[in-house]
């Protein structure tokens, strides 16, 4: 009998494992490491990155004049690249997010810079909406018609 629980609780730390195992797949999991837009005219993007959104450049390997890196957060980044034949449309749903310490600091700047922001409604009210978690949010484009959410969500 002291065989048989032996083997049973042999058998039950090897299923254990084995379930562990397959739960985690031993699979590594994928970490977000960048985007990248195709737009017109990359100087124009690049100044509405690095001065409105406030994103800083980070090196880029092709030296073209046609690419600019951009710092989106640790290990992240954003990659521009020109070659676009014109802007076009996008859906709002698909957006970019960025998340800024002041909402009202940053609405101010995009005040003065004649900068128009809306609700995701698409209300053109220049208002800051609250999302129903609290967070403060409020879209707008990049000259590339890019959608961009900027929000003040703490993670």
């Amino acid at each position: 009998m002291k065989k048989i629980i032996q083997i049973f609780q042999v058998c039950v730390l090897i299923f254990l494992n084995l379930s562990a195992y397959s739960q985690s797949g031993n699979k590594q999991n994928a970490t977000f490491n960048h985007i990248a837009i195709f737009v017109v005219d990359l100087h124009r993007a690049a100044d509405f990155y690095q001065n409105i959104i406030g994103l800083d450049s980070i090196p880029e390997p092709f030296h073209d004049g046609k690419h600019l890196w951009l710092r989106t957060g640790a290990g992240n980044a954003m990659h521009i690249i020109e070659g676009a034949e014109n802007k076009k449309e996008y859906f709002k749903g698909n957006h970019i997010c960025f998340s800024v310490a002041s909402m009202d600091a940053f609405t101010e700047m995009l005040k003065k810079k004649n900068i128009s922001f809306e609700d995701y409604t698409g209300a053109k009210n220049n208002k800051i909406t609250t999302r129903p978690d609290g967070v403060k949010q409020i879209w707008l484009q990049d000259p590339d018609g890019y959608w961009i959410e900027i929000n003040d969500a703490k993670e």
